[in-house]
């Protein structure tokens, strides 16, 4: 198969859908790779390099695009991709439609086959394509928080950990998955005051085994959440449901009750936000601010740290990717958890949680099709 790597257009992204490595994987069994001069400088790869792995170099998106039968990427297609894609061709990257019905019907006229890495699935039920870089992102969130209590960039001038005499930072975190599991280890270890809530308990079980103490859980209620947010100086949305839209767990009215510079971080603003006064910002401007309360909402917060993030995703998504390579779309028909990430073929959505935060109806053959495509 022809695999093709376009460079990422989306703003202050650096990484790039596959490595040297994965490619050198790919030519090992055959596959052509085709790779936009470029598309590896933000994780210092440069053309040569690639072209070691067994790449073949092609000056622009357009000749990637138009050469591919698979298109492999890291971020959604911008509208001037989407316009490249062709019918037939695959597309493999995170899509996150639940909030982007122009991406969607995007991908519709198409007629290629899209696959999101957030809805794959494993045996087990997790998201194994999404936890690599919810991992870093929950890492992140904390580094970012830490920034934005500071006084200079309008925050509350805390100190995430205190120091001897002086409390710590009171952290909250909503949801106690990967990004909310990994947020607690950064903040509990640079010694803030740390509550996880979330609705499992079981979950909530795992997270007291897991920190033996040091962070505090919370079952979570609508009284439960409005309590620990008025008392947080930061608080970090970690919601998921998986393709579809993120709940709104901070009502903006809340904002008003909170304390003044408190940081909030929506980690879920990939899938639309968990707090009602979120929209996507950019590594480049990062926050803004609403009722005196900090927003961090940044859409691609992994993309900072490229060399880290991109070999993670990769680890996790060259299996898939060496399955679509040998089999093409017969692929899904062996391995139902692939499967579970087609998001659009032949002009329907193809996923149920998708199609529903769209707003798509659900047809009886088990695909979806668009109410209106226009």
């Amino acid at each position: 198969m022809r695999i093709g790597v376009p460079t990422e257009i989306k703003p202050d992204e650096y990484r790039v859908g596959l490595v040297p490595g994965s490619v050198r994987e790919l030519a090992s069994r055959g596959h052509e790779v085709l790779v936009q001069s470029g598309a590896g400088a933000g994780i210092f790869a440069d053309d040569a390099t690639y072209e070691r792995a067994g790449a073949t170099i092609l000056p622009t998106a357009e000749a990637v695009f138009e050469a591919a039968e698979m298109i492999v990427k890291v971020k959604e297609p911008q509208p001037v991709e989407y316009a490249l894609l062709k019918p037939h061709q695959i597309l493999f990257t995170y899509l996150h439609l639940a909030p982007d019905p122009q991406q969607a019907r995007g991908l519709l006229r198409s007629g290629a086959a899209a696959i999101a890495y957030e809805t794959v699935t494993d045996p087990a039920g997790g998201l194994p394509l999404l936890a690599p870089m919810s991992e870093v992102a929950g890492r992140l969130s904390i580094e970012a928080a830490a920034i934005g209590l500071r006084r200079p960039t309008g925050g509350r001038g805390v100190l995430m950990g205190g120091v001897p005499g002086v409390r710590p930072a009171k952290v909250v975190v909503l949801g106690g998955g990967v990004v909310g599991t990994h947020a607690a280890r950064m903040a509990a270890g640079l010694g803030a005051d740390v509550t996880v809530i979330d609705k499992s308990l079981p979950r909530l079980r795992q997270l007291d085994e897991l920190f033996q103490g040091r962070v505090a859980t919370q079952a979570s209620t609508l009284h439960a959440v409005e309590e620990a947010v008025l008392e947080a100086d930061v608080v970090i949305g970690a919601v998921l449901v998986a393709g579809a839209s993120a709940p709104k767990l901070v009502r903006r009215e809340m904002l008003a009750s909170m304390k003044r510079g408190a940081v909030l971080v929506d980690v879920s603003i990939d899938q639309g936000g968990c707090f009602e006064t979120s929209r996507p910002t950019t590594h480049a401007n990062p926050t803004f601010e609403v009722e005196g309360i900090i927003h961090y909402c940044v859409a691609n917060m992994p993309g900072a740290v490229p060399v880290t993030s991109a070999q993670a995703l990769n680890n996790a998504t060259l299996p898939f990717v060496l399955k679509l390579a040998d089999k093409g779309l017969a692929a899904f028909d062996r391995d139902p958890h692939l499967a579970a990430g087609l998001n659009v073929r032949d002009g329907r959505i193809m996923h149920s949680a998708v199609a529903a935060s769209l707003g798509f109806d659900r047809l009886g053959d088990g695909k979806a099709q668009p109410v209106a495509a226009a």
